[in-house]
């Protein structure tokens, strides 16, 4: 009998973690190939992991909550044959690395090291074992600059730190803790116990709910957010979007609705104004080449979640009109895949859908804009023509653009939202799709 290796798969290009959320398989349960054996979470997805081949589960090498990297193998599948024709065979060195990392971890989720993850900064269980068998305590750890994603220390940077402190006078880390110590546990005071009366209901905050609160808080407290507002009369697409729906859900069988249009308007924004698709790390800033549009949509349990259309500008509306209800109905049904959410530059969320006419959005990082749509509503305009002005009924909608202030000035941020509006407003009413 020959033993498979299941490994994390790979999820997406910037995510290099997951935490396992469930085992669907025991030790002993007999798997097909494309059968999930457990559920995993990233940020904001959550994500089965299949089987690659037939056999029984023999080992399990992660618990529920642990986090493990991606390549790492989380169990081990026994399959029929010989090892020389199992479908897992990979170079000897890099089982072994495997094999070794697994051991480094396990290593240090048994080792009562003096190392933890605190609320405000996660370490890994390699990293932690380092510590631990450096003798670096935690504030020494704290101190250390991180250069992983949202600052994480990783493997090279606590292995930089120690060759630098062993040239360094060792009373340098025995004097720091002593004066760190007390300001920071000063700093964060114990959680008040939970108040609540015989009737009152105590509700538990899902995990995605946690992740989502934390990121909203971490925005509101790294950026510095400024809003500008405009209203765009969009009575040419309202009228345009009337005349052409039905006949576009015979010939494509997708149903066009505002999204799409509003989006494809956003995309030439951006590519006109490519200084509100950068991002922000730190004192650098970069610009990036692709326009991917993250839209906010909701989930089944009412949570929300951001998908990424991919190079949006590069899409027809056709094309936009497809990808936007792809991303909305895999959304609410639970089945968006990790890859679907990463690498977003620019967000958008309609606040119209629930009937707000305007909004103060949230940045989401590391981004640095995110514009909200309000209600379409009929109202009463002035319209200016040759013959003199008159009142008509238009309708029009508020364009509410939440940016950066660190990096994005009121007159880029005001002639960004300008030139969305000047794209919606300028619809072509004889347009064909």
């Amino acid at each position: 009998m020959a033993k498979f290796e299941l490994k994390l798969p790979k999820m997406g290009e910037s995510v290099a973690e997951a935490t396992i959320t469930s085992w669907l398989k025991e030790v002993g349960d007999t798997i097909e190939a494309d059968e999930a054996v457990l559920e995993i979470a990233t940020d904001k997805v959550d994500s089965e992991v299949p089987s690659e081949v037939d056999g029984v589960l023999v080992e399990v090498l992660f618990n529920v909550d642990d986090v493990v990297q991606v390549g790492q193998t989380i169990a081990i599948i026994e399959i029929a044959g010989d090892s020389a024709s199992a479908p897992t065979t990979a170079p000897a060195k890099e089982s072994a690395a495997v094999a070794e990392v697994s051991k480094t971890v396990t290593a240090a989720q048994e080792a009562a090291a003096p190392v933890e993850s605190s609320d405000d900064r996660f370490y890994s269980p390699l990293v932690k074992n380092i510590a631990a068998k450096e003798g670096i305590d935690q504030s020494e750890l704290d101190a250390i600059s991180g250069t992983g994603k949202d600052g994480r220390v990783t493997k090279n940077d606590i292995l930089a730190h120690i060759e630098n402190r062993a040239s360094a006078p060792k009373v340098m880390f025995t004097e720091q803790p002593k004066q760190q110590e007390a300001p920071k546990q000063a700093e964060k005071p114990k959680a008040a116990p939970i108040v609540a009366s015989g009737d009152d209901e105590i509700i538990e905050m899902t995990r995605m709910g946690k992740l989502i609160a934390h990121h909203m808080v971490e925005s509101v407290q790294k950026s510095a957010h400024v809003q500008s507002f405009i209203e765009a009369d969009v009575t040419k697409i309202w009228n345009w979007r009337k005349k052409v729906k039905d006949g576009f859900m015979k010939r494509e069988g997708e149903n066009l609705t505002f999204t799409p249009i509003f989006m494809e308007a956003i995309a030439k924004a951006l590519r006109d104004f490519p200084m509100m698709n950068i991002s922000l790390q730190g004192d650098t800033i970069i610009k990036k080449k692709h326009i991917n549009l993250g839209m906010a949509a909701s989930l089944g349990n009412g949570d929300l979640i951001v998908p990424v259309i991919k190079d949006a500008d590069q899409l027809n509306l056709i094309g936009m009109t497809k990808k936007v209800n792809d991303l909305a109905n895999r959304a609410r049904l639970n089945q968006l895949k990790p890859d679907d959410i990463q690498g977003g530059t620019y967000t958008v969320t309609n606040v119209g859908t629930f009937g707000s006419i305007m909004g103060t959005p949230i940045i989401n990082q590391p981004q640095v804009g995110i514009l909200a749509l309000g209600a379409i509503r009929k109202v009463p305009a002035v319209i200016e023509t040759p013959e003199g002005d008159f009142i008509g009924i238009r309708y029009k909608m508020f364009l509410s653009h939440s940016y950066d202030h660190r990096v994005v000035n009121g007159a880029l941020g005001g002639q960004f939202v300008k030139a969305v509006k000047d794209y919606l407003e300028a619809w072509d009413s004889n347009r064909e799709i």
